[in-house]
């Protein structure tokens, strides 16, 4: 392909098996890009590299965002493979399905804070360690995937939350750290039907959140959203990634973060405490 907005780019995205990790594979593999995927799951990564229209412009890596070697394995291979990375797309991730602190006991709010913790924020901040050098060459960027729970409440339960909210705080000061050479920005999302899983230390990895949108029946009210019938597919939240991601088209943006939520920062107070249960 050529004319695409990231053509010639070469890009590196986590958690690329599934989910809008996948959609933004997809969507930048048609845009022009070469693509490399990580994740866990060998077999999901195989799906997507035999899904691509040209297999010269993916690559797979198999690896937990918690691993560091890992992470640098994959920039290199990017490297050897394209020749140089453009863009590190920050992405994979855990929710907790909203368990309140209340539902938690202190065993497992200790290990699960550890847990969703080391995969949504050190994950994040390690992809970055082991690509910034070739970003800096490249003069790239980085687009993390960001929540409505990185400004807003109830989006997850605390633990979830307060992840979210640590990432709009790491996409900040990693586009201060690494200006002028790398513009670091975000993608705010709300709610996707996507494969998220919870975190092994709940008993919530084998939990999928398109099980939750698969239950809904066609009589199950609107979410309470202003864009209400907003698409719920992960394809059609990636236009901002390819936005952020273009230095043509974002050059001049840094420590940004586009909501993609379907309105949530406008909509009225729905509820005015969490609490009456208690």
């Amino acid at each position: 392909m050529s004319g695409g907005w990231l053509d010639g780019y070469a890009a590196l995205i986590t958690g690329g098996g599934s989910g809008v990790g996948r959609a933004v594979a997809e969507r930048f593999l048609a845009e022009g890009a070469s693509v490399t995927v990580l994740g866990r799951d060998g077999d999901q990564l195989d799906d997507v590299v035999r899904a691509a229209a040209d297999p010269s412009r993916i690559h797979a890596v198999t690896a937990d965002v918690r691993d560091s070697d890992g992470l640098h394995r994959a920039v290199a291979e990017t490297v050897g493979r394209f020749g140089k990375l453009d863009t590190l797309v920050a992405n994979a991730g855990v929710w907790d399905y909203q368990r309140q602190l209340t539902r938690l006991g202190a065993g497992e709010l200790d290990a699960a804070f550890d847990e969703i913790f080391s995969v949504n924020v050190k994950g994040y901040l390690l992809a970055a360690h082991a690509a910034w050098p070739e970003l800096v060459k490249a003069r790239g960027s980085i687009v993390m995937t960001l929540s409505n729970a990185s400004f807003h409440v109830n989006g997850g339960g605390p633990l979830y939350t307060a992840s979210k909210h640590a990432c709009l705080g790491l996409m900040r000061e990693l586009a201060y750290e690494l200006a002028p050479k790398v513009r670091v920005n975000g993608v705010a999302c709300g709610g996707m039907n996507t494969d998220l899983r919870g975190p092994e230390s709940l008993a919530l990895a084998g939990r999928s959140l398109a099980a939750s949108f698969a239950g809904k029946g066609p009589d199950a009210p609107p979410p309470p959203i202003p864009l209400h019938d907003s698409s719920t597919d992960p394809r059609d939240f990636t236009g901002p990634y390819v936005l952020l991601a273009a230095r043509e088209q974002s050059g001049p943006i840094t420590g940004h973060a586009i909501s993609v939520d379907g309105g949530i920062g406008v909509r009225g107070f729905t509820r005015a405490a969490g609490g009456d249960h208690l």
